[in-house]
């Protein structure tokens, strides 16, 4: 049986259609609809509920030197206070998870993906032998809450008093809500500016509650599962399962500005070298339809009869009013213009390699 969230009660309560993700009962959609939620945070801002995502903390005299041996990204460029993104690779440089790392000054938290919380900590165990280090999974006393679109900051700060008024993209501070110690980062998956914010699990209904009281009359609501990918597809952010894999590496999925080959040493380092010297076989690029026809995952991508690529995310996109998805490619084709076919319902209909990002949002600094 899925695992229900605190909220799962708000959720119903507002009339959210339910589905089983990564093992939880969360809302795929609320009665607006998927197309509207979409807009809604691109307007205004929308919430949602990611207590599905995991969070591991990594603290000890060796922190630093374990996660610059587990991690492609420097942590040691993350300043106390900040956050930034890592993957965790295989040796072979495929890639286990991405993460989003916080430097909390005294200790790491790592954010990771929900199929993946088992599996993260028992591969940062394993790994931890040589090191001084203290691995504690606190997924289930930490909810995790997404904040998102370009009223979000009103929003925040009219619950935390302006506290967070300072606060930089990829920055993290710790601010008082209801009398607990809440995380704030200024990070997010949907291309907007906004916060994720990670509670104590026992104040996340009053979190919740505050924040959609406060957000209501900016236009804030609560947003599902079906939006929440629609926008991150058009920011072009990766997903762990379709343009990340064990079988795919950061190197095909255009991801080389998070692997700093210079800092040393670390897992997948030689391999993902390799394929950066040896230039990859596939690349992953944006495309948009140009006949009618809906690019899902795992559709093929040919030429003639052969298959050459596949599709690996593809939506209707509400901000571009069109077709759009992200596949994996031969590099020959993967310049911006080139026309490829994409194999829908047994026809190859044409679609044309454009640029990445889908969508971008105005710096909010």
């Amino acid at each position: 049986m899925a695992k229900r969230t605190a909220l799962y009660d708000r959720h119903i309560a507002a009339g959210a259609k339910m589905v089983d993700f990564a093992g939880w009962e969360l809302p795929i959609q609320y009665p607006t609809g998927p197309k509207e939620e979409h807009l809604i945070v691109r307007r205004a801002a929308g919430l949602f509920d990611i207590d599905h995502m995991g969070q591991i903390l990594i603290s000890g005299p060796d922190a630093l030197p374990f996660l610059q041996h587990m991690l492609t990204a420097d942590i040691s460029a993350i300043d106390a206070q900040r956050a930034g993104y890592a993957l965790l690779c295989y040796a072979d440089g495929g890639v286990v998870d991405d993460t989003f790392v916080y430097n909390l000054a005294d200790r790491y938290m790592m954010v990771v993906n929900a199929s993946n919380v088992r599996k993260d900590e028992r591969w940062l165990r394993w790994h931890s032998k040589p090191f001084d280090v203290a691995i504690e999974n606190v997924s289930d006393t930490t909810y995790m809450l997404a904040l998102q679109g370009p009223k979000a900051a009103t929003i925040l700060q009219a619950l935390d008093g302006g506290s967070s008024a300072s606060l930089g993209h990829h920055a993290c501070q710790r601010i008082d809500l209801f009398g607990a110690t809440v995380i704030v980062g200024r990070t997010g998956y949907t291309g907007e500016d906004g916060y994720e914010l990670y509670i104590p699990t026992e104040k996340a209904v009053d979190v919740w509650d505050a924040l959609i009281e406060a957000g209501q009359p900016l236009g804030l609501a609560p947003i599902g599962l079906a939006a929440r990918d629609s926008l991150r597809l058009e920011a072009c952010m990766p997903l762990y399962g379709q343009e990340i894999a064990p079988d795919r590496t950061p190197i095909q999925a255009g991801l080389g500005w998070a692997i700093p080959f210079t800092k040393g040493a670390f897992l997948g380092r030689d391999a993902l070298a390799k394929e950066r010297l040896e230039s990859p076989v596939q690349k992953l690029v944006a495309i948009q339809m140009l006949d009618r026809g809906v690019p899902r995952h795992g559709y093929p991508i040919v030429e003639g009869q052969e298959t050459v690529g596949e599709v690996t995310s593809g939506i209707y996109s509400p901000t571009l009013d069109a077709f759009v998805a992200m596949a994996y490619v031969p590099r020959r084709l993967a310049a911006i213009g080139t026309e490829i076919c994409v194999m829908i319902h047994g026809k190859a209909r044409r679609a044309a390699v454009v640029k990445k990002p889908f969508y971008r949002a105005p710096d909010p600094n």
